[in-house]
């Protein structure tokens, strides 16, 4: 499994409405995308969900070749014609929970760590992929740990109903969620 996300940071006083209504009328258009596990089209609102107004959506792949045919498709051609280029983030997935019931997430909260040189990596994969099962257990919808071994960095992904009390994070609003059979 890989992990994906892309961001874009909107304009301080971006009528947030447009990225709201984009998602209502594109979101369907990745259900049942090949080899998508689950996409969650996030938003945030500056001085509501962090400091910044965004457009971030999060991507877990079953297999590297569904991120690879749907960067080099129609739909992602058409986001960057109306958004710019942007960077790919991927990490490889050290473990993904996923709840029956993914399809009533609402919010979600990313965390990306540094990777401290030499740090011992089996370590960090047995803590966070025990965190992410402790998540599930504590009702997220999904819990997904991975790491990037580029920039060494790891993130740590959840999905929720509400939004969680201590965020830690970056955190979204999810306006659409495309799942297998959705």
């Amino acid at each position: 499994m890989i992990a994906m996300q892309y961001s874009f940071v909107l304009p301080a006083d971006y009528d947030m409405t447009i990225i709201d209504r984009r998602i209502a009328e594109r979101g369907a258009s990745t259900d049942n995308f090949p080899k998508l596990a689950f996409k969650a089209y996030l938003s945030a609102r500056r001085g509501e969900d962090g400091p910044e107004n965004l457009y971030a959506p999060f991507y877990l792949w079953s297999e590297p070749e569904g991120l690879s045919n749907f960067l080099a498709g129609a739909g992602f051609e058409a986001l960057t014609q109306a958004f710019g280029w942007p960077s790919v983030k991927t990490w490889i997935v050290w473990r993904a929970e996923i709840s029956p019931a993914i399809g009533e997430a609402k919010y979600a909260v990313r965390e990306i760590l540094a990777t401290p040189a030499y740090a011992p990596l089996d370590e960090a994969r047995r803590r966070e992929t025990e965190q992410a099962g402790r998540e599930i257990a504590n009702g997220a919808l999904a819990a997904l740990a991975g790491f990037e071994p580029t920039t060494w960095t790891q993130v740590r992904f959840r999905l929720w109903r509400e939004p969680p009390a201590a965020a830690g994070g970056q955190l979204y609003q999810i306006g659409h969620m495309s799942l297998p059979g959705g």
